[in-house]
Protein backbone atom coordinates (compact mmCIF):
# COMPACT_ATOMS: atom_id res chain seq x y z
CA UNK A 1 0.00 0.00 0.00
CA UNK A 2 1.23 3.45 -1.08
CA UNK A 3 1.82 6.32 1.59
CA UNK A 4 2.72 8.86 -0.35
CA UNK A 5 2.85 12.20 2.04
CA UNK A 6 0.41 14.70 0.96
CA UNK A 7 1.52 18.14 0.25
CA UNK A 8 0.30 20.71 2.87
CA UNK A 9 -2.37 23.15 1.25
CA UNK A 10 -0.95 25.91 4.39
CA UNK A 11 2.87 26.54 5.72
CA UNK A 12 3.46 25.89 8.75
CA UNK A 13 2.59 29.49 10.06
CA UNK A 14 -0.12 30.26 12.30
CA UNK A 15 0.57 34.08 12.70
CA UNK A 16 -1.50 36.81 10.67
CA UNK A 17 -1.09 37.49 7.12
CA UNK A 18 -0.90 41.03 6.02
CA UNK A 19 -1.62 42.38 2.95
CA UNK A 20 1.70 43.61 1.39
CA UNK A 21 0.51 43.45 -2.16
CA UNK A 22 -2.21 45.50 -1.28
CA UNK A 23 -0.06 48.29 -0.18
CA UNK A 24 1.19 49.70 -4.12
CA UNK A 25 -0.04 53.29 -4.09
CA UNK A 26 1.84 53.77 -0.16
CA UNK A 27 5.27 51.91 -2.03
CA UNK A 28 4.60 54.30 -4.83
CA UNK A 29 4.44 57.40 -2.23
CA UNK A 30 7.43 56.35 -0.14
CA UNK A 31 9.21 56.15 -3.50
CA UNK A 32 8.06 59.54 -5.18
CA UNK A 33 8.75 61.40 -1.27
CA UNK A 34 12.24 60.21 -1.11
CA UNK A 35 13.53 60.98 -4.77
CA UNK A 36 11.98 64.26 -4.04
CA UNK A 37 13.35 64.71 -1.28
CA UNK A 38 16.87 64.15 -2.95
CA UNK A 39 15.83 66.67 -5.62
CA UNK A 40 15.25 69.38 -3.13
CA UNK A 41 18.03 68.45 -1.16
CA UNK A 42 20.91 68.56 -4.54
CA UNK A 43 18.58 71.95 -5.54
CA UNK A 44 19.59 73.54 -1.98
CA UNK A 45 22.74 72.63 -1.41
CA UNK A 46 24.27 72.10 -5.01
CA UNK A 47 27.48 69.98 -5.78
CA UNK A 48 28.47 69.34 -2.34
CA UNK A 49 31.26 66.75 -3.23
CA UNK A 50 34.22 66.82 -1.39
CA UNK A 51 38.12 67.22 -2.01
CA UNK A 52 38.45 63.24 -2.88
CA UNK A 53 35.91 63.66 -5.97
CA UNK A 54 36.59 67.94 -6.75
CA UNK A 55 40.24 68.71 -5.40
CA UNK A 56 41.40 70.61 -3.43
CA UNK A 57 43.64 70.63 -0.52
CA UNK A 58 44.52 68.75 2.19
CA UNK A 59 46.55 69.79 5.54
CA UNK A 60 47.60 67.10 8.11
CA UNK A 61 48.72 68.31 11.61
CA UNK A 62 49.99 66.11 14.33
CA UNK A 63 49.15 66.99 17.88
CA UNK A 64 49.20 66.29 22.01
CA UNK A 65 46.26 65.63 24.49
CA UNK A 66 42.64 66.22 23.36
CA UNK A 67 41.57 68.54 20.58
CA UNK A 68 38.10 69.40 19.27
CA UNK A 69 37.32 68.70 15.90
CA UNK A 70 34.96 71.19 16.05
CA UNK A 71 36.62 74.09 17.17
CA UNK A 72 39.76 73.49 14.47
CA UNK A 73 36.77 73.56 11.82
CA UNK A 74 35.43 77.20 13.00
CA UNK A 75 38.61 78.41 13.06
CA UNK A 76 39.35 77.00 10.01
CA UNK A 77 36.32 78.30 8.53
CA UNK A 78 36.93 81.89 9.33
CA UNK A 79 40.60 82.02 8.13
CA UNK A 80 39.79 80.12 4.88
CA UNK A 81 36.08 81.79 4.38
CA UNK A 82 34.53 78.30 3.09
CA UNK A 83 33.40 75.28 4.53
CA UNK A 84 35.80 72.70 5.32
CA UNK A 85 36.45 69.08 6.87
CA UNK A 86 38.13 67.87 9.78
CA UNK A 87 39.22 64.41 10.40
CA UNK A 88 40.78 62.99 13.16
CA UNK A 89 43.02 59.77 13.32
CA UNK A 90 47.09 58.42 14.17
CA UNK A 91 50.14 58.42 12.15
CA UNK A 92 50.40 55.00 10.93
CA UNK A 93 54.23 55.45 11.47
CA UNK A 94 54.93 57.04 14.54
CA UNK A 95 51.14 56.71 16.27
CA UNK A 96 50.91 60.24 16.83
CA UNK A 97 47.31 61.25 17.15
CA UNK A 98 46.85 63.52 13.52
CA UNK A 99 43.93 65.97 12.02
CA UNK A 100 43.64 66.42 8.44
CA UNK A 101 41.64 69.53 7.06
CA UNK A 102 40.35 68.90 3.78
CA UNK A 103 38.91 71.91 1.44
CA UNK A 104 37.85 72.21 -2.02
CA UNK A 105 39.87 75.79 -2.71
CA UNK A 106 42.00 75.86 -5.59
CA UNK A 107 44.06 78.69 -4.18
CA UNK A 108 45.94 77.80 -1.29
CA UNK A 109 49.01 78.82 -1.52
CA UNK A 110 52.16 78.29 0.91
CA UNK A 111 51.78 82.19 2.43
CA UNK A 112 48.00 81.19 3.00
CA UNK A 113 48.77 77.61 4.76
CA UNK A 114 51.68 79.76 6.85
CA UNK A 115 49.08 81.87 8.26
CA UNK A 116 46.68 79.13 8.75
CA UNK A 117 49.21 77.33 10.80
CA UNK A 118 49.81 80.41 12.78
CA UNK A 119 46.68 80.76 14.14
CA UNK A 120 45.94 77.30 14.77
CA UNK A 121 49.72 76.77 16.78
CA UNK A 122 48.31 80.34 18.65
CA UNK A 123 44.49 78.83 18.95
CA UNK A 124 45.83 75.37 19.98
CA UNK A 125 49.16 76.05 21.77
CA UNK A 126 48.43 73.36 24.39
CA UNK A 127 48.27 70.75 21.87
CA UNK A 128 51.76 71.45 20.78
CA UNK A 129 50.47 71.64 16.55
CA UNK A 130 53.25 70.44 14.16
CA UNK A 131 53.11 70.32 10.53
CA UNK A 132 53.11 66.78 9.01
CA UNK A 133 51.90 66.81 4.94
CA UNK A 134 50.02 69.20 2.60
CA UNK A 135 48.61 67.39 -0.79
CA UNK A 136 46.97 69.13 -3.12
CA UNK A 137 44.44 66.73 -5.52
CA UNK A 138 43.93 67.79 -9.10
CA UNK A 139 40.08 67.50 -9.76
CA UNK A 140 41.43 65.09 -12.19
CA UNK A 141 42.12 62.78 -9.97
CA UNK A 142 38.54 63.40 -8.12
CA UNK A 143 36.95 62.89 -11.20
CA UNK A 144 39.20 59.26 -11.58
CA UNK A 145 38.14 58.33 -7.76
CA UNK A 146 34.54 59.69 -8.72
CA UNK A 147 34.19 57.28 -11.86
CA UNK A 148 35.83 53.86 -10.18
CA UNK A 149 33.19 54.22 -6.84
CA UNK A 150 30.33 54.51 -9.58
CA UNK A 151 31.69 51.25 -11.20
CA UNK A 152 31.96 49.64 -8.48
CA UNK A 153 28.59 50.13 -7.33
CA UNK A 154 27.24 49.31 -10.72
CA UNK A 155 29.28 46.19 -10.87
CA UNK A 156 27.65 44.85 -6.96
CA UNK A 157 24.44 45.78 -8.71
CA UNK A 158 24.86 43.55 -11.41
CA UNK A 159 26.22 40.57 -8.84
CA UNK A 160 23.35 41.02 -6.86
CA UNK A 161 21.46 40.61 -9.98
CA UNK A 162 23.01 37.43 -11.42
CA UNK A 163 23.11 35.89 -7.87
CA UNK A 164 19.24 36.01 -7.48
CA UNK A 165 18.50 35.29 -10.77
CA UNK A 166 20.56 31.85 -10.43
CA UNK A 167 19.63 31.11 -6.78
CA UNK A 168 15.66 31.91 -7.37
CA UNK A 169 14.73 30.85 -10.96
CA UNK A 170 12.69 28.41 -10.01
CA UNK A 171 10.77 31.68 -9.16
CA UNK A 172 11.35 33.69 -11.78
CA UNK A 173 14.78 35.02 -10.86
CA UNK A 174 15.88 37.53 -13.00
CA UNK A 175 12.82 39.58 -12.18
CA UNK A 176 13.41 39.09 -8.61
CA UNK A 177 16.86 40.35 -9.11
CA UNK A 178 15.85 43.51 -10.96
CA UNK A 179 13.09 44.28 -8.42
CA UNK A 180 15.80 44.12 -5.49
CA UNK A 181 18.06 46.33 -7.15
CA UNK A 182 15.13 49.27 -7.48
CA UNK A 183 14.55 48.13 -3.90
CA UNK A 184 17.95 49.13 -3.13
CA UNK A 185 18.03 52.23 -5.37
CA UNK A 186 15.13 53.66 -3.10
CA UNK A 187 17.55 52.66 0.06
CA UNK A 188 20.54 54.90 -1.42
CA UNK A 189 17.99 57.37 -2.75
CA UNK A 190 17.14 57.87 0.98
CA UNK A 191 20.66 57.81 2.23
CA UNK A 192 21.29 60.25 -0.02
CA UNK A 193 19.02 62.49 0.66
CA UNK A 194 19.45 62.49 4.20
CA UNK A 195 23.02 63.08 2.92
CA UNK A 196 21.91 66.43 0.85
CA UNK A 197 19.78 67.82 3.57
CA UNK A 198 22.16 67.64 6.65
CA UNK A 199 24.95 69.73 4.18
CA UNK A 200 26.93 66.45 4.11
CA UNK A 201 29.71 66.34 1.72
CA UNK A 202 29.88 63.63 -0.77
CA UNK A 203 32.91 61.93 0.40
CA UNK A 204 34.65 58.35 1.05
CA UNK A 205 32.28 57.95 3.85
CA UNK A 206 29.09 58.02 1.49
CA UNK A 207 30.49 55.83 -0.48
CA UNK A 208 31.25 53.28 2.46
CA UNK A 209 27.35 54.30 3.47
CA UNK A 210 26.18 52.90 -0.16
CA UNK A 211 28.34 49.73 -0.08
CA UNK A 212 26.85 48.95 3.35
CA UNK A 213 23.59 49.88 2.69
CA UNK A 214 23.88 47.18 -0.47
CA UNK A 215 24.95 44.66 1.86
CA UNK A 216 22.65 45.18 4.40
CA UNK A 217 19.26 45.61 2.75
CA UNK A 218 20.10 42.86 -0.08
CA UNK A 219 20.22 40.34 2.55
CA UNK A 220 17.02 41.27 3.89
CA UNK A 221 15.65 40.84 0.73
CA UNK A 222 17.32 37.43 0.01
CA UNK A 223 15.46 36.28 3.55
CA UNK A 224 12.18 37.23 2.22
CA UNK A 225 12.46 35.41 -1.41
CA UNK A 226 13.77 32.28 0.17
CA UNK A 227 10.59 31.98 2.32
CA UNK A 228 8.71 32.45 -0.87
CA UNK A 229 10.20 29.73 -2.77
CA UNK A 230 9.94 27.86 0.28
CA UNK A 231 6.05 28.95 1.01
CA UNK A 232 5.63 27.54 -2.84
CA UNK A 233 6.26 24.04 -2.46
CA UNK A 234 4.02 24.24 1.03
CA UNK A 235 1.19 25.96 -0.43
CA UNK A 236 1.25 24.97 -4.58
CA UNK A 237 -2.27 26.34 -5.22
CA UNK A 238 -1.48 29.28 -4.01
CA UNK A 239 -1.26 32.51 -6.55
CA UNK A 240 2.18 34.33 -6.23
CA UNK A 241 0.46 37.33 -4.02
CA UNK A 242 -0.35 35.04 -1.42
CA UNK A 243 2.79 33.60 -1.64
CA UNK A 244 4.43 37.10 -0.93
CA UNK A 245 1.89 37.84 1.97
CA UNK A 246 2.51 34.78 3.77
CA UNK A 247 6.24 35.19 3.26
CA UNK A 248 6.44 38.53 3.77
CA UNK A 249 4.54 38.00 7.22
CA UNK A 250 6.32 35.80 8.23
CA UNK A 251 9.31 37.94 8.04
CA UNK A 252 8.39 40.63 9.69
CA UNK A 253 9.06 40.29 13.15
CA UNK A 254 12.63 39.08 12.14
CA UNK A 255 13.01 41.99 9.87
CA UNK A 256 12.08 44.84 12.32
CA UNK A 257 14.19 43.17 15.35
CA UNK A 258 16.95 42.91 13.40
CA UNK A 259 16.51 46.53 12.53
CA UNK A 260 15.69 47.77 15.29
CA UNK A 261 19.46 46.56 16.63
CA UNK A 262 21.05 47.65 14.04
CA UNK A 263 19.92 50.97 13.71
CA UNK A 264 20.05 51.31 17.66
CA UNK A 265 24.33 50.37 17.23
CA UNK A 266 24.26 53.50 14.81
CA UNK A 267 22.21 55.69 16.66
CA UNK A 268 24.45 55.58 19.70
CA UNK A 269 27.45 55.66 17.87
CA UNK A 270 26.53 58.89 16.22
CA UNK A 271 25.34 60.46 19.70
CA UNK A 272 28.76 59.70 21.08
CA UNK A 273 30.20 61.70 18.09
CA UNK A 274 27.83 64.35 18.88
CA UNK A 275 29.42 64.00 22.34
CA UNK A 276 33.21 63.94 21.49
CA UNK A 277 32.33 66.38 18.92
CA UNK A 278 33.67 64.12 15.78
CA UNK A 279 31.29 65.53 13.61
CA UNK A 280 32.81 63.98 10.23
CA UNK A 281 31.51 60.58 11.31
CA UNK A 282 28.03 61.89 11.30
CA UNK A 283 28.67 61.95 7.46
CA UNK A 284 28.68 58.36 7.99
CA UNK A 285 26.10 56.96 10.58
CA UNK A 286 23.32 59.50 9.78
CA UNK A 287 23.10 58.44 5.83
CA UNK A 288 23.54 54.53 7.17
CA UNK A 289 20.87 54.71 9.32
CA UNK A 290 18.41 56.59 6.86
CA UNK A 291 19.58 53.98 4.35
CA UNK A 292 18.50 50.82 6.79
CA UNK A 293 14.97 52.71 8.19
CA UNK A 294 14.30 52.46 4.32
CA UNK A 295 16.06 49.13 3.94
CA UNK A 296 13.76 47.59 5.79
CA UNK A 297 10.44 49.31 4.19
CA UNK A 298 12.12 48.29 0.88
CA UNK A 299 13.14 44.62 1.88
CA UNK A 300 8.97 43.71 3.01
CA UNK A 301 7.53 46.08 0.94
CA UNK A 302 8.92 47.22 -2.42
CA UNK A 303 11.22 44.64 -3.77
CA UNK A 304 8.29 41.88 -3.18
CA UNK A 305 5.25 44.23 -4.26
CA UNK A 306 7.54 45.10 -7.41
CA UNK A 307 8.23 41.62 -8.25
CA UNK A 308 4.55 40.59 -8.05
CA UNK A 309 3.49 43.64 -10.40
CA UNK A 310 6.06 42.30 -12.76
CA UNK A 311 5.22 38.64 -12.96
CA UNK A 312 1.39 39.59 -13.01
CA UNK A 313 1.73 42.06 -15.86
CA UNK A 314 4.19 39.16 -17.72
CA UNK A 315 0.78 36.56 -16.85
CA UNK A 316 -1.34 39.11 -17.80
CA UNK A 317 0.29 39.75 -21.33
CA UNK A 318 0.37 35.96 -22.09
CA UNK A 319 -3.16 35.51 -20.87
CA UNK A 320 -4.24 38.47 -23.61
CA UNK A 321 -1.76 36.99 -26.40
CA UNK A 322 -3.31 33.82 -27.07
Amino acid sequence: MSTKKKIPDKPAYNGKVYNFCGQKKLILAVCVILFTALIVGVIIRGDNRSIEFKGGTMLTYTYEGDLSTSDVKSLVEDVTGQNVTVRTGKDINTGDAQFTISMTTGDFDADKQAELTTKLKEKFSENDLKDAEAVNVTSTTGKEFLLKCVIAVIFAALVIILYIAVRFRNIGGWSAGMCSVFALLNDLIAAMAVSFIFGFEFSANTVAVILTILGYSINNTIVIYDRIRENRKLMPKATLNELINTGCSQSLTRSIRTSITTISTMLIITIVVLIKGYSSLLSFSVPLMAGLISGTFTSLFVAPVTWSWWKNREKTKKAAAK
